[in-house]
C-alpha cells in the first residue's frame, strides 16, 4: 500500500481552501500541514487555528509535522486542532516515550521524525510506541530543496528493523519527493510518500498527485 500526502506549505498560502481541493481531487491519503515554529527550524508556518480550519474543510486526514522546539508545551493545542496524527522531532523531544504515549492516549497516531544527519538506530527503545517514523529527506526548514538520496539506506535500515520486531509502524518520508525518487523510496520501506513542490509547482497539480502515485507503484512491482 501507498499512501500520498500533499504538503500545503507549498501551495499558494492565500489559497489553502484550493489546496485542499487539489489534493482531494488528486487522490491523497492525507494533507501534510508542516509546523514551523521560527526556533527549531527558520521559518515560522501554521499555528493551531489554521489547522483547526483546514480540518473543517476537508475530508482528508491531517498529518501534521511539528518542527518545534518543547513539543510538549503545543501538542495538546495541535491536537485538539483536529490532527489524525502528529510527528514530533527526536531532535526537539526530550521525553520521547512520555510524548508518544500521550499522543495515542488522545487516540491519535504518533510518530517521531529524524532529521538527515540522526540514525535511525536511535529509535531502538521507542520504536514500539511509533505508528509512524517520518524520515527527512532534506534538512527541514524550507520547501523547494533537493532529495537527498543517502535517506534510502536509512529507510532500508528501519524497515529490516521494523519488520524483526514485526512491528506494525509504518515509514514516511518528506523532502524534494517527487515522481522521480517516488519508485527508489517505495523500494526502500517507505509507505506514505509527502510532496509539496513536485505537487503544487506543478502545472497541473491533479495529475502530478497521480503521477506521484504511480510512480510509487512502479516500486512495489
Amino acid at each position: 500500500m501507498i499512501e500520498i500526502a500533499p504538503s500545503v506549505l507549498a501551495a499558494d498560502l492565500a489559497d489553502l481552501a484550493g489546496a485542499l481541493a487539489v489534493a482531494e481531487a488528486g487522490g491523497a491519503d492525507w494533507v501534510h500541514v508542516d509546523v514551523m515554529d521560527g526556533h527549531f527550524v527558520p521559518n515560522l508556518t501554521f499555528g493551531p487555528p489554521v489547522v483547526a480550519a483546514l480540518a473543517r474543510r476537508t475530508r482528508l486526514p491531517l498529518d501534521v509535522h511539528l518542527m518545534v522546539e518543547y513539543p510538549e508545551r503545543l501538542l495538546d493545542e495541535y491536537l485538539a486542532a483536529g490532527s489524525a496524527r502528529v510527528a514530533v522531532h527526536y531532535e526537539a523531544a526530550r521525553h520521547l516515550d512520555r510524548l508518544l504515549t500521550a499522543v495515542r492516549d488522545r487516540g491519535v497516531r504518533a510518530g517521531v521524525a529524524l532529521n538527515p544527519a540522526t540514525p535511525v538506530e536511535t529509535l531502538v527503545d521507542v520504536l514500539h510506541l511509533c505508528d509512524f517514523v517520518l524520515l527527512m529527506s532534506v534538512n527541514p526548514g524550507f520547501a523547494g530543496q533537493a532529495f537527498l538520496p543517502h535517506v534510502l539506506d536509512k529507510a532500508r535500515r528501519l524497515s529490516a528493523s521494523i519488520d524483526a520486531r514485526k512491528l506494525a509502524t509504518t515509514i514516511e518520508i518528506d523532502g524534494g519527493v517527487s515522481a522521480a525518487n517516488a519508485a527508489a523510496c517505495a523500494r526502500a520501506g517507505v509507505r506514505t510518500l509527502v510532496a509539496g513542490s513536485s505537487v503544487y509547482a506543478a502545472d497541473d497539480p491533479v495529475a502530478a498527485l497521480r503521477r506521484l502515485r504511480e510512480a510509487a507503484l512502479e516500486g512495489l512491482r
